[in-house]
């Protein structure tokens, strides 16, 4: 005997299933590390910027220093994204520029690591408040990326452009 959906199928109709996944607190979690990935990048290229900086203010390109060099990167190091945007401003009129796109993300960044859980406390624990979370990670993730981008830029670097096979993929040692 023929079942419903191989009766029907036996005369050309099909029929789908759409099976609805509701989103894990393991996605939660998983989206999560995503979005601090992105604040992480937006820090380490902020502080890359400010070394430059430092390397060129104290001629270490032409009087090249390893004592000097470490500590500038160990001072720097030691900045939080607030800290590196406010040392950045006077030294690049572009991060000046950039304050809106800046002031934003590090409220979410902010907002991200000190208050995201406490925030959505009991979410986490039904199918609509895991959604909801991870429509705000995503917002944050964007926000991020928009301003790790609009950094990048500042150093030449267009990451809407870069093609995945021109990305690098090996650890670079510092």
């Amino acid at each position: 005997m023929l079942g419903p959906l191989s009766r029907h199928a036996s005369v050309g109709i099909s029929r789908v299933a759409i099976i609805l996944v509701m989103p894990r607190l393991d996605d939660v979690y998983w989206k999560f590390g995503f979005t601090a990935e992105a604040a992480q990048l937006l820090e380490t290229e902020l502080g890359n910027l400010l070394i430059k900086y430092g390397v060129v203010e104290e001629d270490l390109v032409n009087q090249p220093n390893p004592n000097r060099a470490a500590d500038l990167f160990r001072r720097i190091d030691k900045h939080s994204l607030g800290q590196l945007i406010i040392k950045l401003k006077p030294k690049n009129q572009s991060i000046a520029n950039l304050e809106a796109v800046l002031a934003k993300a590090l409220d979410e960044r902010n907002r991200l690591f000190h208050s995201f859980y406490r925030q959505h406390n009991f979410h986490r624990n039904s199918d609509e408040g895991r959604e909801g979370m991870l429509d705000d990670l995503e917002s944050v993730h964007k926000t991020l990326l928009d301003a790790y981008k609009a950094v990048m830029l500042l150093s030449g670097v267009d990451l809407d452009k870069l093609l995945a096979t021109e990305l690098p993929t090996k650890y670079l040692p510092i």
